[in-house]
């Protein structure tokens, strides 16, 4: 019986199943490895990029290696007890800074063979699967640290699998000993509150680390625990207590906005978390319900750039009333946009026009200790920029003088006019300046040696200024490169192109009453035909 014929199924694992792990039970199918956060594709794709140069994932890995955390040799600090929560002395920050450690020597040596960054993960993840038995459930907080700090090392035991030395079965053990109690009983009791007490994040967390210990693990019933309280938990964090509200077919309320925008932020990048690992196990959780974490993600971000959403009043178990979005936190920075924004737009082909401004507003993605000391810049394992940015399709451009012709258009070329770009009617009798303002250099990207620019007879090069096309001259500045560098994707006839801005993506050089702007693809066909052009031969 296969994984998905499992789920259709409805099957899931019973809270009250024995505790003590002892060896990894036998799998109803098998699970893809390494396929928590990533699969050896995601690997191949990292590798190659950033060996060629290639944006933005080498911004992505410059993220990272500039990250003490990332560097080789980091010694860990194992506890036998961790602590979060109460007044008294705490230490999970002990655990967090380790954890972050190991992942982020784990993904450099995925990337690039060197054994010292794996070394240094192998010991992190043996040194506290020999020595830590506990995390002291005395005070709520202890829910958190199961969630958050379980799915992570999970995530970085299922990295080093197989590498040598790594002691797999104890880390097992310790996963399903010591973290793996407290999540599936959170779940079950929510610690004796009403089931939506707790902040959808609470219920998240713990529910991707059940699902990745169920992938560490190979075990079939943790894993499909999580899935199924995904689809029908009582709890904020399924899918319809998480978004409890629909914004007509393209927002969706989500269940923090009225607590502050730090923590629906962080849900953004849970719930992205949790339908990525399920993605690579072959579930499709972002699917689910018409694609409904879509229109989440789309309202968070759309409110946190600066515009207005609707709201409607949220009211919990407890009666906390809360009337209005809040402001708190609005416009903070964290590294959850990349991979929700690669999936719905790039796997799927769907409009994300506020998360691809969002990305291009956080970009390049860090993790935990690029977002300061505090846990809450530990929360996400970050580095999206590089792990998660997928291409929606390859195209190249010609070297050298060419005009670019509209699809839709055929008369129509690009043209710039007073430093403004335009589509212009251009034809054998059209005069020697009308000729020249429409033919164009193609030479390699600015900012991008995988994208292009496009350069005037007077040496200034076309870019976006406020989304508007300009012709202006190079002023040595990165923000100019990346405004004049574009990035070719197939376009809707054999042959064109579409231009997608490097630094914006999804927004794409368009042309609207014959002005060029650079827009916000929408996922319709007029669309793809007005930011569709051919490179033809030069009018000069």
């Amino acid at each position: 019986m296969t994984r998905r014929n499992l789920l259709r199924a409805g099957a899931a694992a019973g809270a009250g199943a024995a505790l003590l792990y002892t060896a990894a039970p036998a799998a109803h199918a098998a699970f893809t490895h390494p396929g928590a956060l990533h699969t050896q594709a995601d690997f191949d794709r990292m590798h190659a990029k950033v060996y060629a140069d290639a944006q933005p994932w080498k911004a992505g890995w410059d993220r990272l290696i500039t990250n003490t955390h990332s560097h080789p040799g980091w010694t860990p600090n194992p506890q036998e007890t961790i602590l979060r929560g109460g007044s008294g002395a705490q230490n999970y920050h002990i655990l967090y800074n380790d954890i972050h450690a190991a992942y982020q020597n784990a993904l450099r040596w995925k990337i690039t063979g060197t054994t010292a960054h794996a070394n240094t993960a192998r010991d992190i993840c043996n040194a506290w699967s020999a020595t830590l038995k506990s995390l002291d459930p005395t005070y709520s907080e202890s829910r958190l640290a199961s969630g958050i700090y379980g799915y992570q090392f999970a995530n970085v035991g299922e990295l080093m699998r197989g590498y040598s030395g790594f002691d797999l079965a104890r880390f097992q053990r310790m996963m399903v000993n010591v973290f793996y109690p407290l999540n599936s009983d959170f779940l079950v009791r929510h610690n004796g509150t009403c089931e939506s007490h707790y902040w959808a994040n609470w219920d998240l967390c713990n529910m991707i680390s059940i699902m990745a210990i169920g992938i560490l693990c190979d075990d079939q019933a943790k894993f499909n625990e999580a899935v199924n309280y995904f689809h029908n938990g009582a709890g904020n964090g399924s899918l319809a207590h998480a978004i409890p509200f629909l914004h007509g077919s393209d927002l969706a309320q989500w269940q923090e906005s009225g607590r502050d925008q730090a923590h629906s932020l962080m849900g953004i990048g849970l719930m992205g978390t949790l339908c990525e690992m399920a993605w690579n196990q072959g579930i499709d959780l972002y699917g689910a319900d018409n694609s409904r974490f879509r229109k989440a993600c789309e309202y968070v971000a759309r409110y946190n750039l600066g515009y207005d959403v609707p709201y409607t009043t949220y009211n919990n178990c407890d009666n906390v009333n809360q009337t209005v979005i809040s402001t708190g936190g609005r416009g903070q920075v964290r590294p959850v946009w990349e991979r929700v924004y690669h999936h719905y737009a790039v796997r799927r082909g769907m409009a994300m026009p506020n998360t691809g401004d969002m990305v291009a507003r956080v970009r390049p993605e860090g993790g935990g200790g690029d977002y300061g000391p505090n846990s809450g810049g530990f929360d996400e394992l970050g580095f999206g920029t590089l792990a998660h940015t997928r291409e929606s399709g390859t195209a190249t451009l010609p070297a050298g003088a060419h005009s670019l012709q509209s699809v839709n258009y055929p008369s129509r070329y690009i043209r710039h006019q007073n430093y403004l770009g335009y589509l212009h009617e251009v034809t054998n009798a059209s005069t020697t300046q009308v000729k020249q303002d429409a033919t164009f250099t193609i030479v390699p990207g600015l900012a991008a040696p995988n994208g292009y620019s496009l350069r005037a007879a007077n040496g200034q090069y076309l870019r976006h200024n406020h989304f508007r096309i300009h012709l202006a001259a190079d002023d040595g500045t990165a923000a100019f490169r990346s405004d004049a560098t574009f990035i070719p994707r197939p376009g809707t006839a054999s042959g064109s192109v579409r231009l997608e801005s490097t630094n914006y993506p999804g927004r794409f050089l368009r042309h609207r009453n014959n002005e060029l702007w650079l827009h916000s693809y929408d996922a319709t066909q007029l669309f793809r035909e007005d930011s569709s052009f051919r490179a033809v031969s030069p009018w000069t």
